[in-house]
């Protein structure tokens, strides 16, 4: 594994593209640390984001990997990037000259992702607890490592992800070309979505539902769930609202992780199997 991960990060450290795009990351995470600094004016009320809660300990865990895990995209362009470039530099060809297999060529590949997704995880971890340090009003240790569940979570998305930029790479063998297709495949999700939502309506079924569990995009994007009605100003603004009408539920679906553990699966393997019938 070690000596994998080291053939990886070689190509990782040559690859401008990969380290200006994780640099962009990093400083987007940093510059959300200074968030509580932000003054805001919202239905008569004035101050900074810390003053709405949303760095309370437990829930500046949800809120921290909810709007992160929207910059996965950037680590997602470098897994495609780096596999995509390895046909147009020929590094595949001359790592099985070297005497790899391809099943180790592919492990590599799912090595890294796991290891970039893990990092990610840690970095967002850190700048949540720094956040939370500064500006939570509750400090209490029980409550401080309440709902950190988030966090496995939060990398299982990466990682699902990134499995799927790797099987986007190797399926198109071109950078652009396998970012093109993962956006082809995020609207065809959109409009299986609209159509569902219109079956729904004019025949009083549940597909929405069902697809939401279903398809790669929506499972990932449901394991976290939207925290806006947890912070304090939308939250009591909500409560004023009927419970029945409103879906307050911010738990994991179970249904969504053993969707997105299967994709996973399944991105891998199908990575495998293309590059084992392919002719390098």
């Amino acid at each position: 594994m070690r000596r994998l991960l080291d053939i990886e990060f070689h190509k990782f450290r040559h690859s401008k593209s990969s380290k200006v795009l994780t640099i962009i990351y990093l400083v987007i995470v940093v510059l959300l640390m200074l968030a509580g600094l932000i003054r805001i004016n919202i239905n008569n009320f004035s101050g900074g984001l810390s003053d709405l809660g949303i760095f309370n300990f437990p829930i500046v865990w949800h809120i921290s990997t909810y709007f992160t895990s929207y910059l996965k995209i950037f680590i997602a362009i470098v897994i495609v990037s780096l596999t995509a470039s390895e046909y147009s530099n020929r590094t595949l060809k001359q790592n099985l000259i070297d005497g790899l297999s391809k099943k180790e060529l592919i492990l590599s590949k799912v090595y890294l992702s796991g290891l970039l997704a893990l990092a990610v995880t840690i970095i967002v971890f850190i700048a949540a607890l720094i956040l939370g340090i500064i500006y939570s009003d509750y400090n209490e240790i029980q409550i401080i490592f309440s709902e950190l569940y988030f966090f496995p979570v939060f990398f299982l998305s990466h990682f699902v992800l990134f499995c799927f930029c790797l099987f986007a790479g190797i399926l198109v063998k071109r950078s652009a070309f396998a970012l093109g297709f993962l956006g082809v495949w995020w609207i065809v999700e959109g409009i299986l979505n609209l159509i569902a939502r219109w079956f729904d309506w004019k025949y009083d079924l549940n597909s929405l539902e069902w697809f939401s569990h279903i398809l790669p995009f929506n499972a990932i994007s449901n394991l976290i769930k939207n925290p806006a009605g947890r912070i304090d100003i939308i939250e009591s603004t909500v409560n004023q609202v009927d419970d029945n009408l409103l879906d307050l539920s911010y738990n994991v679906d179970w249904q969504d992780v053993v969707s997105v553990s299967i994709w996973c699966f399944l991105f891998i393997y199908w990575s495998y199997a293309i590059l084992k019938r392919r002719d390098l």
